[in-house]
C-alpha cells in the first residue's frame, strides 16, 4: 500500500529546505546502516561462549540473551513498524541509531549477564525501530523507476548479519581485549551514522496519526488463510534453523567439533547465512513455482548432511551441510512471500506480510529457548541433533501439504522480483514489500 501522507514538495522532497546530504549519498548512508544494525544483531554470537567461561552461566542462559534480542525487535516492529510513516523517518532513524550506541556501549562495558540481557533488549528495539523505516526511506529515496531499494535492502540485511559474525569471530580470535573492542569500533560507527542521520534528506509529512499506528493487529485474510496455514511449518522450519545457528552454533562448534576459536562460531554463522544472502539474490528471476520447488529441497538436503557431520563430527561434512541449507532458505522464503502476496489483494498485503514476519520471529527465538531448556536433559550435541530432525520434519511436512495448492501457483503471473530478506536477519517494511509484490 502506498502511503498517502508523503507529501513531496519540489524535486520529491518534503522539506527542500532542510535536505543537507544529496539524494544518492542518503540512500547509501541508508544501507550501511541497515548493514551496520545487522552486523551489530550478529556479532555477539561468536562472544556467547567467551562470556559463558567468563560468568559461568549456562548455555539456557545463553539462549535466553539471544531470545531477548529477537522479541524486543518483534515487539516494537509490531508497535512501531510504521511509525516513520507518520511522523517522518528521519527522527525515528535517529531514536533507532541512538539507542542502538546505548545498547553498544553496554556490551562495550558489560560486567555480568544482566548486562547482556539489557544490551541485546535495547538492541532489539533498535533494530524494530530502524528496519521499517530504513526500508521505507530506500524506496523513498531510489532512483526513479528502479527496484534498487528492495534489492539493497535484501543484499545490506544479509551481508551485514554474515559479516557481523565473522568479523568479530576474528577480533575475538586475533586482536586484544576480545568482548571490549568490537563494540567501541561499533559506537564509533553508530556516532557518525547519527551525525549522518541528522543531514540526510526527510521525505515524509507527519500526518498526527502516530498514535493510532501504534495498535498492533495480526490477521490473515480468509481468503490466503488455507495457503498460509499449509506454508507456515517450512516458514517456522526456515527461521528456527537460523535460531539455532544464531544462539548455539559457536558451543556446537566447541562442544561437538572441539574448535575453541571464536573464529569458529562467526565461520559456521557465515556459512549458512552467506550461503542463504548468496542464493537469495542469485534467485531472484526465480518464479514462485521454482523457488518452492528448489528452496525446500536444498534446505532437507543441506539439514540432513550437517546432521550427518554432528553425528559423524566432521566438521567439514557440517560447514558443507549448513551452507547447503542457507542456499535453501533463502530460496524458500523468498517463495513463500511472494506467492502469499500474490494470492492477496493489494490493500491487504501489508496484513498477510505482518502476520508472516511475526511467525517468522516467533520461530527464530521461542525454538531456540526451548532447545536451551532440553540442554537441562540431553548435552548439546543430542540436543541441536533433535533440533535438525524437527526442522526437517516440518519442511516435509510443508513440501507435502503445499501439493494440493499447487493448482494456485497457475493464477500467479512471474511476478516482478522482490528479493525477501533472509531467515535470520530483519523484516522489511511490510508496506513497502505489499507495494512492490
Amino acid at each position: 500500500m502506498v502511503n498517502n501522507s508523503i507529501r513531496p514538495g519540489p524535486g520529491g522532497a518534503a522539506h527542500p529546505a532542510s535536505y543537507h546530504l544529496p539524494r544518492p549519498a542518503a540512500f547509501w548512508l541508508l544501507v550501511a546502516a541497515l548493514a551496520l544494525m545487522l552486523f551489530a544483531s550478529s556479532a555477539p554470537s561468536p562472544l556467547y561462549p567467551v562470556y559463558q567461561q567468563q560468568w559461568h552461566y549456562s548455555a539456557l542462559v545463553s539462549t535466553g540473551v539471544y531470545a531477548t534480542n529477537v522479541l524486543a525487535l518483534l515487539v516494537t516492529l509490531l508497535v512501531a513498524g510504521s511509525l516513520s510513516d507518520h511522523v517522518g523517518r528521519r527522527p525515528v532513524l535517529f531514536t533507532a541509531a541512538v539507542a542502538a550506541l546505548a545498547g553498544t556501549l553496554i556490551f562495550a562495558e558489560a560486567r555480568s549477564v544482566t548486562w547482556l540481557f539489557l544490551a541485546r533488549g535495547i538492541q532489539g528495539i533498535a533494530a524494530g525501530l530502524s528496519t521499517g523505516a530504513i526500508s521505507a526511506a530506500l524506496i523513498d529515496l531510489q532512483p526513479s523507476g528502479s527496484r534498487l531499494g528492495v534489492l539493497m535492502s535484501s543484499i545490506a540485511a544479509g551481508a551485514g548479519s554474515a559479516a557481523g559474525a565473522m568479523s568479530c569471530g576474528l577480533l575475538v580470535a586475533f586482536a586484544p581485549a576480545p568482548t571490549h573492542l568490537v563494540f567501541w569500533l561499533l559506537a564509533a560507527a553508530y556516532a557518525v551514522l547519527i551525525m549522518g542521520v541528522t543531514v540526510m534528506p526527510e521525505t515524509v509529512a507527519p500526518d498526527g496519526r502516530a498514535l493510532g499506528s501504534l495498535i498492533p493487529k495480526v490477521s490473515v485474510p480468509q481468503s490466503v488463510r488455507s495457503v498460509f496455514q499449509t506454508l507456515l511449518p517450512s516458514i517456522v522450519a526456515t527461521w528456527a534453523l537460523g535460531g539455532l545457528y544464531l544462539s548455539l552454533g559457536g558451543a556446537l562448534m566447541r562442544t561437538q567439533f572441539q574448535l575453541t576459536s571464536p573464529l569458529a562460531g562467526g565461520l559456521v554463522i557465515l556459512a549458512l547465512q552467506g550461503a542463504s544472502l548468496t542464493a537469495a539474490v542469485l534467485t531472484r528471476e526465480w518464479t514462485i513455482d521454482r523457488l518452492l520447488r528448489g528452496g525446500p529441497t536444498f534446505l532437507i538436503t543441506g539439514v540432513a548432511v550437517a546432521l550427518t557431520g554432528v553425528a559423524t563430527r566432521e566438521v567439514w561434512l557440517f560447514l558443507i551441510g549448513s551452507s547447503i541449507a542457507g542456499i535453501g532458505c533463502g530460496p524458500t522464503f523468498t517463495g513463500i512471500l511472494r506467492m502469499l502476496t500474490g494470492l492477496t489483494e493489494a490493500d491487504r498485503r501489508a496484513e498477510v506480510i505482518t502476520a508472516t514476519y511475526v511467525a517468522a520471529y516467533l520461530a527464530f527465538s521461542l525454538p531456540a529457548v526451548l532447545a536451551g531448556l532440553c540442554l537441562s536433559r540431553f548435552d548439546l550435541p543430542t540436543t541441536a541433533f533433535g533440533y535438525g530432525v524437527i526442522v526437517l520434519v516440518l519442511e516435509l511436512v510443508a513440501v507435502l501439504s503445499s501439493r494440493r495448492h499447487h493448482g494456485a501457483l497457475n493464477t500467479l503471473t512471474a511476478a516482478p522480483p522482490c528479493p525477501a530478506p533472509c531467515p535470520g536477519t530483519v523484516a522489511a517494511n511490510p508496506r513497502v514489500v505489499a507495494a512492490h509484490a
